[in-house]
């Protein structure tokens, strides 16, 4: 991966540059911005471009042995430590998998990891502690062959606590040439004495310009329906890319029939999507939980008069326009409330059906209150 191959972004790959021709990078460092954002692409570029034999001004070579073994990722000295979608199943074991799926788009998000692997139920990722221990001992040895070793961390939020303990007196005391980078989507869940030890590169969202360009170099949309998506996405590439073969629209399907069935009410509709919702894996399901509070969300600002800052169109903006006239205001406060709870529990491993099927009579109750 080269800078240049990321869309857009110019500052903050200058900035990432600059450290590098100035001898000013810091050993341990925090790649953290949004979900479908290119944390984890820069963080591939930047390790590309740290050990480039030949290196420009404003990118990497492409060319020398360190950075043709950086785009098929089998460089000895760069190491990966990803989630496992269980503490049964190791990285080591999962590696040609983690490759094949970052290669084909480093945009992509937990979900997609998850699924990309089969994980089924459940599962929802885990860096366990047995994985941090693999850690130290890897960056315990010299490096091979590259001037620095270099350990990319994704999704550190995930490591439980005994993970992230056992890395705080590396991260403190590295060894020589070593270099960390953690890239993730959730400051708030890493330990405060992780974010202590690290230097926070904060990495901006892409704009629509951006998103346009890479819809219309990989997937071949139109122009026109590019700058669509790109408005609805926000950002997230890899929600765009999901758009363009009409994922949204089974999710937003499946949502809005689960919405009029509470506002009838029509307890035996609710009873039978509870048990769907039940059999979705874990990270659909909070991924319906995020659905459904962007929709709300959406919903307030059509009410309070903001529909320009409304990023929907087609059956959802539909949705929107129809339930604005019916919901009161006061309601969808409460039910965004409710939806943020049901998301806390998940993540929990508390029983879907019934938190889905509690939700349900709690909207039911609001629509009609």
């Amino acid at each position: 991966m080269l800078f240049k191959e990321i869309p857009g972004l110019s500052a903050i790959k200058n900035t990432l540059i600059r450290s590098v021709q100035m001898n000013h990078v810091a050993h341990a460092q925090l790649f953290h911005g949004a979900v479908g954002g290119a944390n984890l692409a820069l963080a591939w570029a930047y390790s590309t471009y740290i050990n480039c034999e030949d290196k420009t001004e404003t990118d990497a070579c492409g060319r020398c042995a360190s950075c043709i073994k950086m785009a098929k990722m089998v460089h000895p000295d760069i190491h990966h430590i990803f989630p496992t979608p269980s503490a049964k199943e190791t990285i080591l074991e999962l590696l040609p998998t983690w490759r094949k799926f970052l290669i084909e788009s480093p945009y992509r998000s937990l979900t997609d990891w998850l699924e990309f692997t089969g994980a089924t139920g459940n599962k929802q990722g885990i860096i366990p502690i047995k994985e941090a221990h693999n850690i130290i001992e890897k960056i315990s040895l010299k490096a091979f062959e590259a001037e620095y070793k270099i350990l990319i961390i994704w999704q550190p939020e995930l490591m439980n606590i005994e993970s992230a303990n056992s890395l705080l007196k590396i991260l403190e005391e590295p060894p020589t040439k070593t270099l960390f980078i953690l890239v993730c989507n959730d400051t708030n869940k890493l330990l405060t004495t992780i974010l202590s030890r690290t230097q926070r590169v904060m990495i901006p969202a892409f704009s629509d310009e951006n998103t346009v360009e890479y819809l219309t170099e990989k997937t071949g949309v139109t122009t026109e329906r590019a700058k669509q998506i790109a408005y609805l996405s926000e950002g997230n590439i890899s929600k765009a890319v999901a758009l363009t073969t009409h994922e949204g629209q089974v999710q937003h399907e499946w949502f809005a029939n689960w919405m009029r069935m509470a506002y009838k009410p029509n307890v035996p509709a609710l009873i039978k999507l509870a048990d769907e919702f039940d059999g979705m894996s874990k990270e659909d399901q909070k991924g319906m939980m995020e659905y459904g509070l962007n929709i709300f969300r959406d919903l307030l600002l059509w009410k309070n008069g903001a529909e320009a800052l409304v990023r929907l169109e087609g059956e959802e903006l539909t949705f929107v326009q129809n339930f604005s006239k019916a919901v009161k205001i006061e309601a969808i406060e409460l039910i965004v409330q409710e939806f943020s709870q049901v998301y806390y529990y998940l993540e929990r491993n508390a029983r879907a059906k019934i938190l889905h099927l509690d939700l349900s009579l709690t909207i039911a109750r609001l629509f009609k209150s």
